[in-house]
């Protein structure tokens, strides 16, 4: 059974303030049919921008959220019972190979590495998927493009990308953007002012100087973009940064503190 992807299609352009060249960078890797792997912190912009050039190739968009429990055949396909019969029903990845869309494999560092394996003949010039399953071979059409993501803070010795797999992609990388597109993009998606955008932005730059710290990870644009939602809804600014930014990001009393008088100071 094969999967309707006409759903997965990106009807509404989301909104994305392009931050260097990676609009081209993209367009160029999709011409010339290579899969591309987009590196960087966690609510960067990475999986917006995904969105956004699917809508602009006007390409259905089959998202796959990676985890360590995501096997091939999740991936791939299986056969399922159906009343008498045995039907075989298309996994995401291959749905996409088959109509041409494009494929994401968000944090595709999660995944086991024996499953990460199966994308292997669609990232080189055969761009094939192999469904052992069946016994065929779908072969990848122009249009189809794989694109994968991770964070490269959470990379360890358990979870890392293969050399023979990295060396399969073109690589583009993400950060937060600076301090005048930040606000700007908290400002449009928040739905606030820019003063106070503005103000979110220098807690999240202020917060981020924490990492090293104690702290993993610096606040994500997307949490500044939570804060102000919260706050275009009536919620007092600091009681906005204290369950959008203070809380989600650390345990650690102390830490919070110092993010808490971080807030204060700004606000």
């Amino acid at each position: 059974m094969e999967l309707a992807v006409e759903k997965y299609r990106v009807k509404d352009e989301p909104f994305y303030l392009p931050i260097k060249d990676e609009v081209e960078l993209f367009e160029a890797a999709y011409a010339a049919k290579l899969p591309a792997m987009l590196k960087g912190p966690t609510g960067c912009g990475k999986t917006r921008f995904v969105e956004y050039m699917a809508h602009r190739l006007n390409r259905p968009l089959i998202t796959v959220a990676c985890h360590e429990d995501l096997s091939s055949t999740d991936l791939v396909g299986r056969f399922l019972l159906e009343g008498d019969e045995t039907v075989w029903h298309d996994g995401p990845l291959t749905a996409a190979v088959r109509a041409g869309t494009i494929c994401y494999l968000d944090e595709v560092v999660e995944a086991r590495k024996d499953t990460v394996v199966i994308i292997h003949p669609l990232t080189d010039d055969r761009r094939r998927l192999p469904i052992e399953k069946r016994g065929t071979v779908l072969n990848a059409p122009d249009e189809f493009m794989l694109v994968v993501s991770y964070n490269p803070g959470y990379q360890s010795i358990l979870k890392d990308l293969k050399q023979s797999t990295r060396q399969r992609f073109v690589a583009m990388e993400f950060d937060y953007p600076d301090a005048e597109a930040e606000t700007e993009i908290v400002a449009k998606e928040g739905g606030i002012d820019e003063s106070t955008a503005a103000d979110l932005v220098k807690i999240g730059q202020k917060v981020r100087n924490l990492r090293g710290h104690g702290l993993e990870e610096g606040v994500s644009t997307r949490l500044l973009i939570y804060a102000a939602q919260m706050i275009a809804k009536g919620i007092s600014p600091i009681a906005a940064a204290e369950v959008a930014i203070c809380s989600p990001i650390t345990d650690d009393r102390d830490l919070q503190r110092s993010i808490r008088e971080i807030v204060t100071t700004i606000i």
